[in-house]
């Protein structure tokens, strides 16, 4: 499309070449950004001459957003030391506040209580913690009742582990229309084994991507295994990069064997190393190592 064309497109409806006045509003295509339309009419007159160059830039701004570097993993930072959560570690979350701690942060808090006999509380927000999982289920209730996708999430996995499988596509269907990483991961899975729902491996394909979008590294080492068995290698190794660059033990590991193979550059593999370094880094404390080596903690 040359410059002039562009230019006709943003001011001129597509279909009828009516110009956008003041008294006329043109919207634009609803799955690319190339033309624009002053009415649903002139959209579906003009569908069969746009419809191929529509599909390919619908496919071009999906990739464009699928292989963006999220800036942290779907997990976040703490929010009480502010470092990135860990991927190798398990981290608490606290049904009271629906926040993730790191263990770090939960291990001081424990052991600050403990040495000054004080109640349990939330590391966080310091309520009381629920003394069985009842009153934690009932915590995480009240939080969904009010659409935190959080605790929506952690009901539908739970759901999910007693093989309640209605219940939690029910859950995390919610949960991830509110953006939830995990719950999109969750329901990849879901339509990838049927179940509780039919087999669709294309809806699972788009909830692995939706979770790798939203930075989830697992999610984003699937996509590259699945990639890599239909033979799309460079989209496959990107898939790797983008985890190991989140710190990814795994990815990383790929990525050194995919380097062998020559499917991957020495300076691409190169600068992956030092990015999972750096990721991996930035996540230790020596709160957090104490944590590592004395395995409790508080998670409700």
């Amino acid at each position: 499309m040359s410059a002039d064309q562009t230019e006709a497109a943003d001011i001129c409806c597509a279909s009828c070449d009516i110009a956008e006045l003041d008294d006329i509003k043109l919207k634009t295509c609803d799955a690319c950004d190339l033309v624009k339309y002053c009415s649903d009419k002139c959209q579906q007159d003009h569908q069969p001459q746009h419809e191929l160059r529509c599909k390919e830039r619908a496919a071009e701004l999906r990739d464009e957003k699928l292989f963006r570097q999220p800036e942290s993993t779907h997990l976040g930072d703490c929010p009480i030391c502010f470092l990135p959560l860990q991927l190798d570690l398990e981290n608490s979350m606290m049904s009271c506040c629906g926040k993730m701690v790191c263990r770090g942060c939960d291990y001081a808090n424990m052991l600050r209580e403990r040495q000054a006999r004080l109640q349990q509380t939330c590391p966080f927000c310091r309520r009381p913690l629920p003394n069985t999982q009842e009153e934690a289920v009932a915590n995480y209730m009240k939080r969904v009742e009010k659409n935190d996708p959080v605790a929506m999430t952690h009901i539908g996995r739970k759901h999910y582990n007693n093989g309640d499988y209605e219940s939690a596509f029910e859950y995390l269907t919610k949960a991830a229309e509110l953006g939830d990483a995990i719950a999109h991961h969750c329901l990849s899975i879901m339509y990838r084994e049927g179940l509780g729902v039919e087999k669709d491996e294309k809806k699972g394909v788009y909830y692995l991507e939706e979770a790798a979008i939203a930075g989830h590294p697992k999610a984003r080492y699937n996509l590259a295994g699945y990639e890599w068995d239909n033979e799309r290698y460079d989209r496959a190794v990107k898939h790797y990069i983008i985890a190991a660059n989140l710190g990814h033990d795994t990815s990383i590991q790929l990525l050194k064997e995919s380097y062998a193979a020559g499917k991957v550059s020495k300076d691409d593999f190169a600068a992956a190393l030092r990015a999972h370094q750096a990721a991996v880094d930035a996540t230790k404390s020596p709160q957090r190592e104490a944590a590592k080596d004395n395995r409790t903690g508080y998670a409700t």
